[in-house]
């Protein structure tokens, strides 16, 4: 069997096999995205201010849990933005 007709046999199965698939459904609504973005994306900015005005102490723990709440709200929040715009990602 030569390497090409190697090839358009896994592509035939591929191709077969995506046919065969079930489309994708969201685990959300894409109607609920809009106010989860906007709720995640509010809590990142107040997360993010009240990271600024954190006095500077020996511990650092609450830095590194308020920023990586920040963090968190900021990636979900674009996701679930970009979902929002037709970008599902």
């Amino acid at each position: 069997m030569s390497d090409a007709t190697a090839r358009a046999q896994a592509y035939a199965a591929a191709q077969a096999e995506h046919l065969a698939a079930a489309p994708f459904a969201p685990a959300l609504p894409v109607a609920v995205m809009p106010y989860l973005a906007g709720i995640l994306l509010a809590l990142a900015f107040l997360l993010s201010f009240y990271f600024t005005t954190l006095p500077k102490g020996r511990i650092a723990l609450t830095e590194i849990v308020t920023a990586g709440g920040a963090s968190l709200c900021i990636g979900f929040g674009i996701v679930a933005l970009f979902t929002t715009v037709g970008v599902h990602v």
